[in-house]
């Protein structure tokens, strides 16, 4: 790109038109997404994650949170959920749950649930199942449930998904979505 000219002005005006088209394409995504309201009886929003979710090698049970949502669009087909850990130190995060195919009629899922094997994806455990928090030592980390409405009534797959397969096969077809975050911790 060649340097600007001072004093010309085209420049400015060049900048000026770039941040009003990008106003508008943010606009424009902000607006096709509608949001869900999520909710949990057992994770309250930035607070701790209780221990008796948390990994059985942090002392907790593993055991799953129940989820409540509503507010989903017409034209949902199915809903997938994901639990993502983006301050694990691994690329990419840790995604501890992954969930597809939940019928449009699912707006809730009761704790520890059992589901089927084609509506479990694959952990970054390698796991298809639930995989409670166990960060390392240190700062608390952040884990983002979110759950996803969607236009596909069936995800086809002949191996449970991972979380980053997951969100690459969705992406196009979210009408919503509702996010809770929380925390958990490990001393040393």
């Amino acid at each position: 790109m060649p340097p600007r000219a001072r004093g010309s002005g085209f420049a400015v005006a060049n900048d000026a038109c770039m941040v009003r088209a990008l106003l508008a394409a943010s606009i424009t995504l902000v607006a096709s997404t509608a949001w869900l309201h999520l909710e949990s009886n057992d994770i309250v929003a930035g607070h701790a994650i209780p221990k008796i979710f948390m990994a059985r090698a942090c002392g907790g049970q593993n055991r799953s949170p129940a989820l409540a949502w509503s507010g989903a669009p017409r034209g949902t087909a199915s809903f997938a959920i994901i639990m993502h850990d983006a301050d694990a130190p691994i690329p990419g995060g840790f995604y501890h749950w992954v969930l597809y195919n939940l019928p449009s009629g699912t707006h809730r899922l009761e704790p520890n649930i059992k589901l089927a094997a084609d509506q479990i994806g694959q952990t970054s455990a390698a796991r298809a199942e639930y995989h409670g928090p166990c960060p390392p030592p240190g700062p608390a980390h952040h884990y983002v449930i979110t759950v996803y409405a969607l236009d596909l009534s069936r995800i086809s797959a002949t191996s449970p998904l991972r979380g980053a397969e997951l969100e690459r096969r969705i992406d196009g077809h979210l009408l919503a979505r509702g996010v809770l975050e929380a925390t958990a911790a490990t001393s040393p």
